[in-house]
């Protein structure tokens, strides 16, 4: 008997069941015991007839007073309906396609029932429920484990492999050192795994858990941890010049830093001069000045000698930032140039060619840059703007243009501080929480359809007066699956509505070319009123733009419709976000009124993550970090806190994880993160 035995080694496994387990990643007997529970159902307490509610999940106990066979008796798929009471009533089972039950029932017989009960003609009825008659030898009474299925596979067969698997449960042993076990009061994994999957009762279960999700954690921290500290230990990056100033550009500035910015750029400058390579994460939130803040970093790096490169996601944000880029900076000598896709051969040629030889010192563009032709002089400093529209992949190629350059990775995505430390796990954060001077808070409000036509003419007078307006959309067109309000839509009914004003409608299905046009046109004054879907959340400053309408406000994300509501409040006009909810739901309406209390992306960014959960939220996948079998890093942020140093101190006194009682860590680091990891364990 070994854990790595193949799945098939289980009795009634064959062909067909391995196929369908395979599409769980089940494949051998570890991997059937390492797939969790990810709920139970409590069948320990008996309800009453009269007094269960309808449509959930209930445990009764009856006695049969009659069954009958629905139609002809010969008829294979005739329903039976059995008559069963309590003290306090009766209910009706239904069973389809179940003659072969009839000989199941008789009057006076005892039975224990799971299932919903629901109202059909005024009775009460259980469709098809699980149930224990006296004398059977298998309950269905107890605390019964959920699992995550796949098509092919029910819950009982599913908890019948766990009991064919039981065996190997003694083969798993302890690896954690005895010091961490203690300290922490973990059970043996042995123990936590056989009560995850046989729950006798719930305080073994919480230890069961408690030692899973902790382990998983100081797995997945660990590694973390080793990224980040490799990063720094084996790596000698460009360590620039302490005497070398900014003070240059400051003087320049047509503004004067905020606190949040000039600690932000201290801690930049700190990385800067150190001999290991900078990796570091700038968040703020919209029109925090996290530009700024890069371009300190880049005018130091073009002072001590070496080149700076900023990607950005869009190449209407690449021409966004080289335009202040070669504003701030042409003054004072320093040569800034785009590379971009619609360049003439001749042009970018020329362009590679002044970059290979150092005559560009700082270079702006999209994903293009990462081609094999751009190639650097002396590549200092790499900067990402929203960083999380890119794959690790890509950050890591562009890093590769350099010997080992400094990395500065901006977001305006507001992420919890804890689940930032695991999205970005080797790079250090920086947080700007504070807002240019003079900058007006926008003045948001919740309203529902009724309200359509006071909005829109509220949106006409203030573009009357000389605003723009966004408008936008969840759809692009009309979909019978979701009752929305699609763009194409909205567009369609603001035409006529504002006859000699200008109305421009931008979806992601455009082509980019023509998306870019119709953007530049908003930006120029060119349209008045711009309709729109999500395309906007990352884009181009419109300071004039001082009104935000979104439409089924309840189809986005909390930290999406901040996003959206940034695109405004830029200028010196006061601004307005309204919000149209297609729904007065409990969940829509707390949702709503976050966004009406609060205009601090973090806090939001923070109930976001309580109701919606990381991954469905930044897309775990692409920054690299790996599935988790048992833990959730936001309901386990405790244990997530004392892990991490755990982790810390593991790293600290072992970087290689070289030491004999860490290489079990290393070995499951490496499993857990599998290609992924960014060095050789």
């Amino acid at each position: 008997m070994n854990l790595n035995d193949s799945i098939q080694v289980l009795k009634g496994v064959g062909a067909k069941r391995k196929e369908i387990l395979e599409k769980m990643n089940i494949r051998t007997v570890k991997d059937l015991i390492y797939t969790f529970p990810r709920k139970y159902e409590d069948r320990r307490t008996v309800s009453y007839i009269m007094n269960a509610p309808f449509n959930e999940d209930v445990l009764l106990e009856v006695i049969v007073v009659s069954k009958k066979l629905q139609g002809s008796p010969y008829n294979k798929k005739a329903p039976l309906k059995v008559l069963v009471e309590d003290s306090t009533g009766n209910l009706e089972l239904v069973f389809f396609n179940a003659k072969y039950l009839a000989g199941y029932f008789f009057p006076g017989q005892q039975l224990t029932l799971f299932g919903k009960i629901t109202l059909n003609n005024g009775r009460r009825q259980m469709v098809h429920p699980e149930f224990h008659r006296t004398g059977d030898k298998d309950d269905i009474r107890g605390l019964f484990p959920v699992y995550p299925l796949t098509e092919g596979l029910t819950q009982g067969q599913m908890r019948n492999l766990q009991l064919l698997a039981e065996p190997y449960h003694g083969l798993i042993r302890e690896w954690l050192p005895p010091e961490i076990v203690d300290d922490n009061n973990l059970c043996p994994p042995s123990y936590a795994v056989t009560n995850i999957h046989f729950p006798s009762e719930e305080r073994r279960v919480l230890e069961g858990r408690y030692r899973l999700v902790f382990e998983e954690l100081l797995i997945l921290q660990t590694g973390l941890f080793y990224i980040k500290k490799g990063i720094k230990s084996f790596q000698k990056g460009i360590k620039l010049d302490k005497n070398v100033g900014v003070d240059e550009f400051l003087n320049n500035m047509r503004f004067e830093l905020t606190e949040g910015q000039k600690r932000a750029y201290k801690e930049i400058e700190a990385d800067l001069e150190d001999s290991r390579p900078m990796n570091r994460l700038v968040q703020g939130d919209v029109g925090s000045g996290k530009t700024v803040v890069a371009e300190l970093a880049m005018y130091k790096t073009v002072k001590c000698g070496f080149q700076a490169v900023m990607m950005a996601p869009t190449e209407l944000l690449a021409r966004q930032h080289i335009e202040t880029l070669k504003k701030d900076f042409e003054p004072l000598g320093v040569r800034c140039e785009l590379l971009s896709g619609s360049m003439k051969v001749k042009e970018r040629r020329e362009l590679l060619e002044d970059l290979k030889e150092g005559k560009i010192q700082i270079l702006v563009g999209t994903h293009a840059i990462i081609q094999p032709d751009v190639e650097f002089a002396d590549l200092g400093l790499v900067v990402t703007d929203e960083q999380h529209r890119f794959g690790v992949e890509q950050r890591s190629l562009l890093t590769r243009k350099g010997k080992d350059p400094n990395v500065l990775v901006m977001t305006a995505t507001p992420i919890p501080r804890t689940l930032a430390v695991i999205l970005f796990g080797d790079l250090d954060i920086s947080i700007i929480d504070t807002l240019p001077k003079g900058r007006k808070p926008i003045k948001t409000f919740l309203r529902y359809e009724e309200s359509r036509n006071k909005i829109y003419d509220f949106v006409r007078d203030k573009v009357k007066e000389g605003s723009q307006a966004y408008v936008v959309a969840p759809l692009i067109e009309e979909s019978d699956a979701i009752k929305v309000r699609s763009a194409e839509e909205i567009y369609d009914e603001l035409v006529p509505r504002y006859p000699g004003l200008r109305i421009g409608l931008v979806h992601g299905a455009m082509k980019p070319k023509e998306k870019d046009e119709i953007m530049l046109s908003f930006k120029n004054g060119d349209i008045d009123v711009l309709v729109s879907t999500v395309v906007i959340e990352v884009g181009i400053d419109v300071p004039n733009a001082t009104i935000m309408v979104i439409e089924n406000c309840e189809r986005f994300g909390l930290a999406q419709l901040h996003q959206l509501r940034g695109r405004v409040g830029r200028g010196e006009k006061q601004s307005y976000c309204i919000l149209i909810s297609g729904s007065k739901g409990e969940i829509a309406e707390k949702r709503n009124n976050i966004m009406v209390s609060s205009s601090d992306g973090f806090v939001i960014a923070e109930e976001d993550l309580k109701l919606r959960g990381p991954g469905e939220i930044f897309g775990t996948r692409q920054h690299g970090i790996p599935e988790l079998g048992i833990a959730d890093l936001v309901k386990n942020v405790d244990i997530l806190n004392k892990v991490r140093v755990i982790a810390e101190d593991i790293i600290e006194k072992d970087p290689a994880l070289s030491e004999p009682e860490d290489l079990e860590l290393r070995d499951r680091i490496r499993m857990m993160f599998g290609d992924k990891i960014s060095l050789n364990l």
